[in-house]
């Protein structure tokens, strides 16, 4: 498979045809960041990996991982090195997971977030064109990383632009720097991230240049995973040993398909009525 830039990576750690392997994938996550795929879906890994013979996990990161910071061992790498790291990191996550397929596309940040860029389009709308998955993880519209959101837009916009017939069943957005607790129950979809916690562990350690540079998001995932099993009710036994929260994103890809920012802000709302009304049930301040 060719994309817009020269550096983009196409590894397929299994060998074999990269196209070919593409178009079996059932669990396709797109994300912004090396390691955003295996914080965002690691119950899609999982899912895979219970059932190989009919299921096969693939990853897209869509930049170059330029911009992250660096400290310690990584302190005096160039944004050139810096991008070698992250993308080697990457390919032995996909070994470790046993992903089908790990494309990483090697696009800057900037051109990400400029509408309409066609290399940036060009290339997702050649992935979602390649393949038919059951479902697909994206970053959730009230992420508040701008990087992330941009990914989703123009996920999005090549979602929008395949025939209806061929858009996927589900699509779900995921939390990665902003926590979707704060969602209503009725809007919560739990991903069961609480499987095969020595995975889930190795997989995070696999990036040592975010660790090492001084950002803990092995010890922060795995926590929030936790945490979130644990507090999703206050009234029975955990049923999961850890919870990713997302949000089902299906009907942005319908037609017609809602506008974006009010579909976004309704949850937001649901949010205010239900603090609203439980606030009023609890009876009058003093």
């Amino acid at each position: 498979m060719n994309f817009s830039r020269p550096d983009a990576d196409v590894f397929v750690p299994a060998g074999g045809d990269a196209a070919t392997v593409l178009a079996r994938v059932t669990h396709l996550c797109v994300a912004a960041h090396q390691d955003d795929i295996e914080i965002m879906a690691h119950a899609g890994i999982c899912d895979c990996l219970d059932a190989p013979a009919r299921q096969a996990f693939g990853g897209v990161v869509v930049t170059d991982g330029a911009g992250a910071p660096r400290v310690g061992p990584y302190a005096s790498h160039t944004d050139v090195q810096m991008r070698a790291v992250r993308r080697e990191e990457q390919r032995r996550a996909a070994t470790l997971g046993g992903y089908a397929v790990q494309l990483q596309l090697a696009h800057p940040s900037a051109e990400v977030k400029a509408p309409g860029h066609p290399g940036v389009g060009g290339d997702l709308g050649k992935i979602f064109a390649a393949c038919t998955p059951d479902v697909v993880y994206l970053h959730n519209p009230a992420d508040k990383h701008d990087t992330h959101i941009a990914v989703f837009l123009r996920c999005l916009e090549a979602l929008r632009a395949l025939p209806v017939a061929r858009r996927p069943r589900r699509v779900l957005g995921c939390e990665v720097w902003r926590d979707l607790d704060w969602l209503p129950d009725e809007d919560k979809i739990a991903l069961d991230s609480g499987r095969r916690p020595e995975l889930a562990a190795a997989l995070l350690r696999v990036f040592d240049s975010q660790l090492s540079g001084g950002k803990r998001y092995d010890l922060a995932t795995l926590g929030r995973r936790a945490a979130n099993a644990t507090f999703h009710t206050a009234h029975a036994t955990d049923r999961m040993a850890g919870i990713t929260w997302a949000m089902d994103l299906t009907p942005l890809v319908t037609a017609p398909a809602p506008d974006v920012t009010a579909f976004t802000l309704a949850f937001v709302e649901r949010l205010r009525t239900e603090v609203a009304v439980r606030l009023g049930a609890a009876g009058p301040s003093n």
